[in-house]
């Protein structure tokens, strides 16, 4: 056994770069992708409800659908459906199909309590038999002419679904799984319970991909030893740390360790997302999605923390982005005209 596991954290294994609604959209993965590491990335989850969307809906959460559903840096994009009707979820699938998709990953995980009342989400894990039921319906759709996924957590209120919610999934044809180690009423709370994907690893035989709470190279060294998975995804802890999937890969490789990213790397992919973003949003909204990303970094990295404290009552995105640059202690002089 002990030789299996050191067998299996040698491997290399796929990154790869979780969805997060409102947070990673096109844009931040063309960003977080620019820089090796990544193997591939999920969009933001589509909501089917009880019609098949248009072609609009679609290509809105995946832009790149047009440009053979890979990011500028070629890293393939698979597209994430959210919704709890086996029927119209195939309808969807088959309109996703045909829209360019080259995979499609079923969401069982998402806790937000709106997408939960909603029959949505993490509220199917209290039944296994749905969960079944979705996937079924949507490999069926697509025929197996493009790879479907799926993303669960260790069930909704308790864990003791988890192996079953997990085999429901596999049984409906998915042809890999990510677990979130926690369960939906633990939200993002800490610890991530990793030996739990090991167990449901174990009784499975598709590829099984461990996710949550991995932040740094500690703790991707850490999951993968208690979850015996060759495979992570990374969320929260990409946009903390931007090279956090470089880290990895050069870990893997045996390369020199990278040191800590420096601020102009964190600064610097603030400011690209700013300018990709300020061209389609009020810049009001822009700023307090810069703020949500470097909220994401301080806790982690000290010269973020030090933005933060310095710029989180400013509400101008020109200052705002002058505040990222300039030497800190002038950045603490920041002009702060109101609380955002």
């Amino acid at each position: 056994m002990a030789e299996k596991t050191v067998n299996t954290l040698l491997h290399p294994g796929r990154i790869g770069l979780a969805p997060m609604e409102g947070v990673i959209d096109a844009h931040t993965r063309t960003l977080l992708t620019d820089t090796p590491g990544f193997d591939w990335t999920v969009t933001e989850f589509v909501r089917v409800t009880d019609t098949r969307l248009p072609a609009r809906v679609f290509r809105r959460h995946c832009p790149e659908l047009g440009a053979a559903s890979v990011t500028p840096s070629g890293i393939p994009v698979h597209l994430q459906l959210l919704g709890s009707d086996p029927k119209t979820l195939a309808a969807n699938a088959r309109q996703a199909c045909e829209l360019g998709a080259i995979g499609l990953d079923l969401n069982f995980g998402c806790p937000a309590k709106t997408v939960n009342r909603h029959d949505g989400g993490a509220s199917l894990l209290r039944d296994p038999r749905r969960v079944e039921a979705a996937v079924a319906a949507v490999a069926g759709a697509v025929s197996h002419a493009i790879p479907v996924t799926a993303k669960i957590r260790l069930g909704f209120a308790h864990r003791r679904q988890a192996l079953d919610c997990a085999k429901a999934a596999q049984n409906g044809g998915a042809q890999a799984l990510v677990v979130h180690a926690r369960t939906r009423n633990e939200g993002y709370r800490p610890p991530a319970h990793w030996e739990w994907i090991g167990r449901i690893r174990r009784h499975l035989t598709i590829p099984v991909i461990a996710n949550g709470d991995i932040w740094t190279l500690e703790n991707y060294w850490k999951a993968r030893s208690l979850s015996g998975c060759k495979d992570v995804m990374l969320g929260r802890g990409a946009l903390a740390d931007p090279w956090l999937a470089r880290r990895i890969r050069g870990w893997q490789q045996a390369e020199t360790l990278l040191g800590p990213t420096p601020w102009t790397v964190r600064a610097d992919i603030l400011q690209r997302y700013a300018a990709a973003q300020r061209n389609i949003l009020p810049p009001r909204v822009v700023v307090s999605l810069l703020k949500q990303w470097l909220n994401l970094m301080r806790a982690r990295d000290t010269e973020a923390a030090k933005r933060f404290q310095a710029l989180r009552r400013c509400v101008d995105l020109d200052d705002f982005l002058e505040g990222l640059t300039m030497p800190c202690r002038s950045a603490v002089e920041a002009p702060a005209h109101e609380n955002a």
